[in-house]
């Protein structure tokens, strides 16, 4: 059973910064290019960027780029988004998630609440 655990978000200032993880269990996670995704309330969900599944590319949304980073370890079946000056109009659930061959998304998981306040 496919599952993507997300973790370290929080209340944080503006011009803070956060690491958020996602844990990817029940798939070949080597195999997978993996994204990052939020959802603002009352929103669409946008992609924030993705990773390659060596972790040698990445592609960054253009409100974020040169803030944030993505890594991933697949040895432990991780990715990363590495978070920096952050703004409030980057407060979100973030969501870690890959693509099956099909186009369609992986299970979603819980998400982790990131909130940044002016």
């Amino acid at each position: 059973q496919v599952q993507l655990v997300e973790s370290g978000g929080g209340l944080v200032q503006a011009g803070d910064s956060l690491r958020l993880s996602c844990a990817a269990v029940g798939l070949p996670f080597s195999t997978y290019a993996m994204g990052w995704v939020r959802q603002a309330s009352g929103k669409e969900r946008e992609v924030v960027g993705a990773t390659i599944k060596s972790g040698s590319s990445t592609y960054y949304e253009d409100s974020v780029k040169g803030r944030f980073t993505i890594s991933r370890d697949n040895a432990k079946n991780t990715v990363y988004l590495q978070m920096n000056s952050l703004k409030p109009e980057d407060t979100a659930v973030y969501y870690c998630n890959a693509r099956y061959s099909s186009g369609s998304y992986l299970p979603w998981g819980q998400g982790t609440q990131v909130t940044v306040s002016s």
